[in-house]
């Protein structure tokens, strides 16, 4: 992947979106090691594949998450 160059508002965003991304994740990332740790070489393609993917997209879900979470925290709450 390119690097992305970003402003430093963005990049405190995005520091504040990977801790919150790694606090929701970590026991997802858990669960994607142990299963792999479990299966044989021969096991690890078909529905092995397919567990890991979905736990993959679910840890993306909650990464969109902590970016909308970010930004709402970040909101002012004064009236326009």
């Amino acid at each position: 992947m390119d690097e992305i160059i970003l402003t430093p508002e963005q990049e405190a965003e995005a520091e504040l979106i990977e801790d919150n991304l790694k606090a929701v994740t970590a026991a997802e990332i858990r669960q994607i090691s142990r299963l792999l740790a479990a299966k044989e070489n021969r096991h690890l393609f078909g529905e092995t594949e397919f567990q890991v993917r979905d736990a993959v997209h679910r840890i993306a879900a909650r990464g969109m998450d902590a970016a909308l979470d970010a930004r709402k925290k970040k909101s002012t709450k004064d009236p326009a």
